[in-house]
């Protein structure tokens, strides 16, 4: 399904390419946010992310930016496999939080007299930094490449192949990222704020929407400046 660009299709088509990220970005996390810290469930944030993944491939076929993207490449099976094993090694180190904190928290000065949204914006700005560090080095250290090259192999960008990576390769940036903020000490809500975010960059990311962000394009690293 494709919206036309003439007539009364320009303007729904234009309005969808720049509600989408919006919708993302701030709807599915914000919800998230408030879930959390309204200490709610964490079961909760599952069928939000899974109607988050939901509106991506629809929105994909909608605003396509390349149509043929959207068919089969016989990849499907495999981004699955990936998607699942990386999801659950990601779910298990958030639960694994508490131990780990345990043992690794150097200085638990972690600010919690912030406010929640504050807190999870300066750990994604530590966390992102973390994985542009790891990501550097993939792309110039030829051990870590051999695992990056993984992430490389797609022959097409769309919300599922996010994930299609090498676990030890995801491994390698969790640790970059998480790193920091483990050792002085992140609560366990701001690391699952954190790592709800990180799954809804991962669909923006490699959607194959035509979306708009405006000015933020240059600050956001989202799927023009990832294609």
């Amino acid at each position: 399904m494709n919206i036309s660009s003439a007539g009364s299709g320009l303007s729904a088509k234009t309005f969808i390419q720049y509600l989408y990220p919006l919708v993302m970005l701030v709807g599915f996390n914000g919800i998230a946010l408030w879930l959390i810290a309204s200490h709610a469930s964490h079961f909760w944030l599952l069928p939000l992310l899974a109607l988050a993944v939901v509106t991506s491939f629809v929105v994909e076929r909608v605003i396509p930016y390349n149509e043929s993207w959207n068919e089969p490449h016989g990849d499907v099976g495999r981004d699955t496999i990936h998607a699942a094993v990386n999801e659950t090694f990601a779910l298990v180190s958030v639960i694994s939080l508490p131990i780990l904190a345990s043992v690794v928290t150097i200085a638990d000065v972690w600010p919690t007299g912030l406010p929640f949204v504050i807190q999870v914006l300066g750990t994604l700005l530590i966390f992102d930094f973390g994985i542009t560090i790891s990501h550097w080095l993939s792309h110039h250290w030829k051990p870590l490449w051999r695992l990056h090259a993984v992430h490389h192999s797609v022959t097409r960008s769309y919300g599922l192949n996010g994930l299609m990576k090498h676990p030890l390769h995801q491994a390698v940036e969790l640790t970059f990222g998480i790193a920091p903020l483990l050792v002085i000490g992140i609560p366990e809500s701001v690391a699952w704020a954190l790592a709800f975010c990180v799954a809804i960059q991962l669909l923006l990311q490699h959607s194959n929407a035509d979306y708009r962000v405006g000015p933020l394009r240059g600050w956001l690293a989202l799927n023009e400046g990832h294609r």
